[in-house]
């Protein structure tokens, strides 16, 4: 495991892609960083997932003009996280009416949204350019329970909440007439999946239920567009996967007695064949085998993580006492 804490030397700037799935919809994505989707309709524009700033955020603006002048009316919170949301703010002049997420999504920024901010800084300062910008944390101004449907003139758009996995407050966007779904992090590949904040035996049964719906084009939380079914396919796959291999390494070292730091050891012998080359791997690690230490050992609801509580974790795990 490198010495330094999470993703601070990490200072390299990804190249950008800006893929078309569809008529309507497109993936902006860049090598592994955070995904955002674009969706364009015949009287305005939703973005899915908001950037980290507002700074960060004035690069998806300016991809969206080089289509349409049309109002960005929408911005869909796919979950709570920082680097998902805090650039909100940067859409404001852009014709912004509402910033949507699930009720779920709401509670998680009231009860640990500042924590998570400050946490999320420190670990990955590279995905927070110009963090002077942000103004506080991103409240959304509509909120739903399960599901919603929300139309962009004739095309409709279904904004869902399939179950827990990465969060308690996953949500997708599935456009039904183009088979497009815009995942969040519920759904990775090419990248490791974060787990510091998920219900790990949940997962699997969500994503399940996200298979069910037939996409054929879908925009991971990080990693490259989706374009044909086989790749979806192979997503789905592949997080799940990911999921289960740790989980049930962490089942396993807890069932033997095993503390944290031997836990970790344990899973890794099962997660580095398979996973050590992807996008943030060893950055994810960390978080990831304390919270499954966490659920194995009956921590049903994942604990709230701090500034302080991340570099007590990390130093922790990397001591040799």
């Amino acid at each position: 495991m490198p010495s330094e804490f999470a993703s601070t030397a990490d200072l390299e700037e990804k190249a950008v892609s800006f893929v078309q799935l569809s008529e309507h919809c497109w993936a902006f994505t860049a090598e592994g960083d955070p995904n955002t989707g674009v969706i364009i309709g015949d009287d305005g524009v939703m973005v899915i997932d908001a950037t980290a700033t507002p700074v960060m955020a004035q690069a998806v603006i300016a991809k969206i003009r080089e289509l349409t002048p049309k109002p960005i009316k929408y911005v869909l919170l796919t979950h709570y996280h920082a680097v998902r949301v805090l650039g909100a703010s940067g859409y404001r002049g852009e014709g912004l009416e509402q910033i949507i997420a699930s009720q779920d999504t709401y509670d998680l920024i009231e009860e640990r949204g500042r924590q998570d901010m400050e946490s999320e800084i420190g670990r990955f300062p590279r995905l927070f350019k110009g963090v002077d910008s942000v103004p506080g944390l991103t409240w959304p101004s509509l909120v739903f329970k399960g599901e919603m449907t929300l139309w962009l003139g004739r095309l409709e758009l279904k904004i869902l909440q399939l179950g827990r996995g990465h969060t308690k407050g996953d949500t997708i966007v599935w456009v039904p007439r183009e088979k497009v779904c815009f995942s969040g992090d519920l759904v990775e590949y090419e990248a490791a999946c974060y787990t510091g904040d998920a219900y790990l035996a949940d997962w699997p049964q969500t994503l399940d239920r996200l298979r069910s719906l037939g996409p054929e084009k879908l925009v991971p939380g990080r990693g490259p567009a989706l374009t044909d079914p086989a790749q979806v396919a192979a997503a789905l796959d592949y997080t799940g996967d990911f999921v289960t291999t740790l989980f049930g390494g962490a089942q396993e070292a807890v069932a033997q007695g095993k503390n944290l730091k031997q836990t970790m050891a344990y899973i890794r012998q099962r997660m580095d064949p398979k996973f050590d080359q992807v996008f943030i791997y060893e950055h994810c690690l960390p978080f990831d085998v304390t919270r499954a230490h966490d659920e194995a050992s009956g921590i049903r609801d994942p604990r709230i993580w701090t500034a302080e509580r991340d570099q007590e974790m990390w130093h922790a795990l990397q001591s040799d006492r």
